[in-house]
């Protein structure tokens, strides 16, 4: 998954936000893992996952906040 913009992400459901930040996550180590070894394509990646995980964090907490109102 490509980096994601905060509207596609604030369209989807709660349950679709947490699956696809764990699913980033395992990404993420596995590049981290490969940036290590010196087998990572693209390290650049890195980053784009790990902001793309914070952004989903964001709409997510922000969302929580909203039913919690």
């Amino acid at each position: 998954m490509n980096k994601m913009k905060a509207e596609k992400v604030r369209e989807m459901k709660a349950e679709d936000i947490l699956d696809d930040i764990n699913t980033l996550e395992k990404e993420l180590m596995h590049l981290r893992m490969e940036n290590r070894i010196g087998t990572a394509e693209n390290p650049l990646e890195i980053r784009h996952k790990r902001r793309t995980i914070a952004r989903m964090k964001t709409i997510l907490g922000e969302l929580e906040r909203k039913q919690g109102e």
